[in-house]
């Protein structure tokens, strides 16, 4: 773990020192602009036209003046990016981000899908930021949410289509393990103090008590109390109870 958050480290200093390296170069370029502007200017010359120079090489995203005109010092031209360096934000619960947050350091892998292509595209946080906002939610609730930045790991040949603005769905692998028993979330209830199922015998519901492991809310992993051939009946309503009789449908 300590490897590779130094990796990711060093990594990042490097991007960070070529960025760095690509602005100076574009503040030289544009320091000699102005001089040859300025020494045609005094010659009593006029240029007609002035070269611009991007201060990176990469794809035009956005031309926010599409004409001819007068334009101030620091307007936009274009808006340019590099699709190599795409970033993905993503907007998740606050409490979520929490447990995001206590797990960085170990590198939360992230698997992007629907994103167009056939295959889930691997990734990684970067950063969680340090402030929330409030957001409507389509049940019309108000929610506290917080952005994520994570990167994409796949090499680029394979989401070379995707564009800035694309639309993701990201899923957070905050712990996984193998051969582990497990079952839909819907068919655990409180008991007491603790979690159980309706087991179904092949003609009545049984009663369980059950120990609950790691639980994303769809599947729950069961420590204790079921074998891997049960059955167990999910949404049980309150006509069910130990005993009764049920089939499946």
């Amino acid at each position: 773990d300590r490897a590779e958050a130094a990796m990711r480290h060093t990594d990042a200093t490097r991007r960070s020192a070529m960025f760095a390296v690509d602005v100076a170069r574009h503040e030289l370029e544009a320091a000699q602009t102005a001089l040859q502007h300025s020494a045609a200017r005094a010659h009593g010359e006029t240029p007609e036209r002035v070269a611009v120079h991007a201060p990176i090489t990469g794809r035009v995203l956005n031309i926010p003046r599409q004409s001819e005109g007068v334009v101030t010092p620091g307007q936009a031209l274009i808006e340019v990016g590099d699709p190599a360096a795409l970033e993905v934000e993503i907007e998740v619960l606050s409490a979520d981000a929490v447990r995001i947050l206590a797990g960085m350091r170990a590198g939360i892998p992230v698997e992007f899908t629907r994103w167009g292509g056939t295959d889930p595209l691997a990734g990684r946080v970067r950063v969680v930021e340090p402030t929330g906002f409030t957001k409507i939610s389509a049940l019309g609730v108000e929610e506290q949410r917080v952005r994520i930045i994570a990167d994409i790991d796949a090499p680029m040949e394979t989401w070379a289509r995707l564009g800035d603005g694309y639309r993701v769905e990201a899923n957070f692998i905050l712990w996984q393990g193998a051969d582990v028993l497990q079952i839909p979330a819907s068919a655990l209830f409180r008991q007491d103090k603790g979690w159980a199922v309706f087991r179904y015998d092949g003609s009545r519901a049984r009663l369980h008590p059950v120990e609950v492991g790691h639980n994303n809310g769809f599947a729950a992993e069961i420590v204790k109390g079921l074998n891997a051939d049960d059955a167990v009946i999910v949404h049980p309503s309150d006509a069910i109870a130990d005993g009764v009789r049920v089939a499946p449908r």
